[in-house]
């Protein structure tokens, strides 16, 4: 089928530049690639997005691409990808948008492994201060990346307009009173390999294994008895914020001095994964479908986008099972496989009466998941000791 595009030029509020300084230079329908031009006059502080409508009359526009922090003229290809029979693009420019600001990162070096004494961390002011790139492999092995999420409130729970069939429920306004980091990559294989020395996942293929997410992790192998995988008691959050020395949490927060290392609370979660949207996917898009979904094909690794490579030896699968990490689409924040890819885990308990005290919540879905267990709202919860091939996490670390 012919799929007609036109390509349109929107410059938003606090642009200094006028209208012709910001110019789309040209779309290649075959390779599906809108590269357009920076202001002419500008600064770093200029933060661009693309946007798609599948219709001009009374458009809808949803987020593709968000670039930040990039210089006066400068050409910037972005791949497009098309998921209607026409597709409307146009580029807004913007100064002043919280949502597409960028923002600074941290880094962890845990490269000295488990003999290291401490591990460095840096602080950069921008992503374009992260040396190299922000998705580079070095930020899922031998060091740790996170973003600084700024705080402020959102509506968390799930809308009627997530997905053909949904209705709204939970909706609640979620406020988080301080700024906190969030990790940009799940944990790695190989950053739990350096910092616990052992790796417990199932998907190790040891020419892979390095950049996927780690699993058959448990939330006490995270902050509590890792060792025999059981509860300690001095650990009880929310009641302390204490865990265990031997725990993953426990080695990163000696070893950095930083004792505020942990998993994210459940509403860090969904409002950092959200960073802005009010969609069912954070790219901007809401599900058409709740097995397979063209748009969450670019947005997570999930079931109908898991590639059939594998062996019977459990060391030998290559792609089937989890992604490596930042493979797909990252949110307006920088942050990548907030959906699907592993299950993660959150501090929070289940709350429910009845049943407070026995599950953790997890979030986000998995490899195995279908498209409706993976939209920014959704959420699960498991027995803190549960260990398989689809749990893992996320760092986070909330400030003063």
């Amino acid at each position: 089928m012919l799929r007609w595009r036109l390509c349109l030029l929107f410059v938003g509020t606090g642009l200094v530049a006028g209208a012709e300084e910001l110019k789309i230079i040209s779309f290649t329908p075959g390779n599906d690639e809108l590269v357009f031009r920076t202001a002419d006059s500008g600064t770093v502080h200029h933060n661009y997005r693309v946007e798609a409508a599948t219709s001009l009359v009374a458009a809808a526009w949803s987020m593709q691409r968000t670039v930040v922090g990039i210089g006066a003229a400068v050409s910037v290809t972005n791949s497009m990808t098309t998921n209607a029979p026409s597709m409307f693009y146009r580029v807004v420019a913007t100064s002043n948008s919280a949502t597409f600001v960028d923002g600074p990162y941290m880094s962890v070096d845990i490269s000295g492994g488990t003999n290291a004494v401490n591990y460095p961390v840096i602080y950069y002011s921008t992503k374009s201060g992260v040396p190299g790139s922000a998705n580079s492999d070095i930020y899922k092995t031998d060091k740790i990346l996170l973003r600084l999420i700024p705080k402020g409130s959102f509506t968390a729970g799930r809308r009627s307009t997530d997905y053909p069939g949904a209705s709204d429920s939970g909706l609640t306004t979620g406020v988080l009173s301080k700024d906190f980091y969030m990790g940009v990559f799940e944990v790695t294989q190989r950053q739990w390999e350096l910092v616990m020395g052992n790796n417990p996942s199932f998907f190790n293929n040891s020419s892979y294994y390095a950049t996927h997410p780690v699993e058959h992790v448990s939330y006490y192998d995270i902050r509590e008895n890792a060792m025999s995988n059981s509860d300690d008691p001095a650990v009880e959050w929310p009641n302390n914020s204490a865990v265990n020395a031997a725990s993953f949490m426990g080695k990163l927060r000696a070893k950095t001095g930083l004792s505020t290392f942990d998993l994210p609370t459940d509403s860090q979660w969904e409002y950092a994964c959200r960073a802005g949207t009010t969609t069912a996917l954070n790219t901007g898009y809401n599900l058409t479908n709740t097995q397979s979904d063209s748009c969450l094909d670019l947005a997570g690794r999930y079931w109908y986008n898991v590639p059939e490579i594998y062996d019977s030896d459990q060391s030998a699968y290559i792609l089937e099972g989890t992604a490596k990490a930042g493979s797909y689409l990252p949110n307006a924040w920088g942050l990548y496989d907030m959906h699907g890819n592993v299950w993660e885990w959150c501090l929070d308990w289940y709350n429910y009466p009845g049943f407070e005290g026995r599950y953790r919540v997890i979030r986000g879905g998995f490899w195995g998941s279908s498209a409706q267990s993976c939209y920014s709202a959704h959420w699960s919860d498991y027995t803190p000791d549960e260990r398989n091939d689809f749990f893992g996490f996320r760092l986070a670390m909330t400030l003063p």
